[in-house]
């Protein structure tokens, strides 16, 4: 079946959900997409059809999935305050003795512990989102505006499946029967998921050899089954 529009593809999915439980297409945690997208007729990761309503992925998930996603990543600000955070906050690299690192989970809900002494938590605020140090305070933070343009820049408009999963490996099962068109990033939501604890943070920060700040990556990251909590619309399509 040719998929061009999204009626289509709300039509084949009903289709799929009275087909019951289907076998996995493929082995491990990427099977429930591998076999959403094969029942589509529509190759990995393409959205086929008008971009009109923006969106930019079908992501299909196991209702009783206990995985975290990376929302996205983004570096704190102000410019330059990951290398004042290794180098103040960060500690000796177990595989590189002469360079620091900082590789700590963050959350909203308690300051986390480094090497045996509090560290940081989160805050947050009418506009941003602070990193805030267990003796010095505040020491970074990510605006708002930030915040929704990277979350957009991935995950503007999403068409999420939620699946009934049964077995395991080569023999998992799944029942494709809950959908959402989810669209419009909500700050107010994403701030009530940090201060929950629902959304964590990340800090990947290290040194290149001649000494030079090295960002692996800052992740927010979601408890999967939480992830239409961060927009604003919900449009049940399934």
């Amino acid at each position: 079946m040719s998929l061009n529009n999204f009626e289509d593809i709300f039509r084949k999915l009903k289709e799929i959900r009275e087909m019951g439980f289907v076998r996995t297409r493929r082995a491990g945690q990427t099977g429930i997409g591998k076999t959403l997208e094969d029942l589509l007729g529509i190759k990995e990761n393409n959205i086929p059809g008008p971009n009109a309503l923006g969106m930019r992925e079908l992501k299909a998930i196991r209702k009783n999935s206990k995985s975290i996603l990376t929302l996205f990543t983004l570096a704190p600000s102000p410019p330059k305050i990951n290398s004042t955070l290794v180098e103040k906050y960060g500690y000796i690299s177990p595989t590189r003795k002469n360079k620091k690192i900082l590789h700590t989970t963050v959350n909203g809900i308690e300051f986390n512990t480094i090497k045996g002494e509090y560290g940081f938590k989160v805050t947050v605020e009418k506009d941003r989102v602070n990193l805030v140090h267990y003796l010095d305070g505040i020491v970074a933070h990510w605006l708002e505006t930030d915040l929704k343009e990277a979350f957009e820049r991935k995950l503007k408009t999403l068409l999420l499946i939620k699946a009934e999963s049964r077995g395991k490996g080569k023999k998992e099962e799944f029942w494709f029967n809950e959908g959402y068109l989810l669209s419009g990033f909500s700050f107010e939501g994403f701030k009530n998921l940090i201060k929950e604890g629902i959304i964590l943070i990340d800090i990947r920060i290290g040194q290149y050899s001649d000494g030079r700040t090295h960002d692996h990556g800052t992740g927010f990251r979601i408890f999967i089954n939480n992830l239409d909590l961060c927009y604003k619309t919900k449009i049940k399509v399934l």
